[in-house]
């Protein structure tokens, strides 16, 4: 947007500061005029007819406060005008940081010295929001850039099998349908998971009040026969626990959760336990299940998009892109809550997400 060009705020609190001086070196002479006045005669006869009267005062007084007066105001331009200098150079650091981040370059900081004051908390937040967008942009180009290679993977394998299928008539066709089928179903999902994580990361959908222990029960419903088959123990346990937003997302996050447990449990004979309550202003869900131990640094990093765990069981038909806790994570953060993954001593994971609550005593 452009705007006519106008006077610098440097200049605008010199005149501000000069005026200022101005008016109040005037009404100091204003008062001191009055009140002299006050008490000398127009005119008076005293000794050898000569006495202070208002003519006299006039003319003596007049010159020197009109140069005062001068002085004052010159004083306070250039007084003014350096002051204003001084208190405006922090606001000259922060305008070169936000030209820099406007330019792409976020790794600039401020770091202004000095003692605490309005200046310095400016700088110290756009720091923090410097900080913030580095942090976001490098997720983000470190997000496009995987998504690229798992969305290539998908594509390339389809052209391989038709390349091979155009050279070699006599390939059984029916395998062949089979391979393709599979390869676009990966694909397919890993785009909509992609736009799911991106759905959340924008947070625009219609809120309304949700019982989590509702969406534990539907899920573990559907993903029965996938426990069974692999003789996993799966048990829901808990009380009501509402909180307001999208039941899609939510029935996505708790679904992603559990089947994560599941498939990345033991081979066979493992357990997952899903639990949910309401404490205070907040609903929590627990989801834990046993499995292999895992390091804390790669538990660290579960969150992250296309991050598997490379220690954790894996079956081909669910081999997954590494975009199931990533949407967790992003559809917990929309809705305000908070994800904590804890590695468990005897192996497995314990998750926990808190979301702000809405029954009885909680804050709405």
């Amino acid at each position: 947007m452009r705007r006519r060009p106008g006077p610098s705020v440097r200049l605008k609190l010199t005149l501000s500061y000069a005026a200022f001086l101005a008016v109040a070196g005037g009404l100091l002479l204003a008062v001191v005029w009055v009140y002299l006045l006050r008490y000398v005669p127009d005119n008076s006869q005293g000794l050898l007819g000569i006495s202070p009267n208002r003519y006299l005062l006039i003319r003596t007084f007049a010159p020197p406060a009109a140069i005062a007066m001068a002085a004052l105001l010159v004083f306070g331009l250039v007084g003014g005008w350096f002051l204003a200098g001084r208190m405006l150079a922090p606001l000259a650091q922060i305008t070169e940081a936000a030209r820099r981040a406007g330019s792409g370059s976020l790794s600039h900081r401020i770091r202004m010295e000095g003692r605490q004051d309005e200046f310095r908390e400016l700088s110290d937040t756009f720091d923090t929001m410097l900080g913030q967008l580095e942090s976001h942009v490098a997720e983000q180009q470190r997000f496009a850039a995987n998504a690229s290679h798992e969305l290539r993977t998908p594509l390339a394998i389809s052209r391989t099998l038709l390349d091979v299928a155009r050279k070699d008539p006599t390939r059984d066709r029916d395998e062949l349908i089979e391979r393709l089928h599979e390869v676009n179903t990966r694909a397919i999902d890993l785009t909509e998971a992609l736009l799911l994580l991106s759905r959340g990361e924008r947070s625009t959908f219609t809120r309304e009040s949700v019982d989590l222990s509702l969406l534990t029960e539907e899920a573990a419903e559907t993903l029965l026969p996938l426990a069974e088959g692999r003789r996993i123990t799966l048990a829901v346990t808990g009380t009501a626990a509402r909180t307001s937003g999208s039941a899609e997302l939510l029935l996505r996050m708790v679904t992603n959760l559990v089947q994560n447990a599941v498939v990345h449990n033991l081979p066979t004979d493992g357990m997952v336990t899903v639990h949910t309550e309401a404490r205070g202003d907040t609903s929590v869900l627990r989801v834990e299940n046993t499995g292999r131990r895992l390091p804390p640094e790669l538990v660290a990093t579960l969150t992250e998009p296309f991050q598997r765990g490379t220690e954790r069981v894996r079956t081909d038909e669910h081999a997954g892109a590494g975009l199931g806790l990533a949407i967790v994570h992003s559809i917990v953060r929309a809705h305000a809550g908070t994800l904590d993954l804890v590695a468990r001593p005897a192996g497995g994971l314990l998750v926990t997400v808190r979301l702000p609550g809405t029954g009885p005593g909680a804050a709405v």
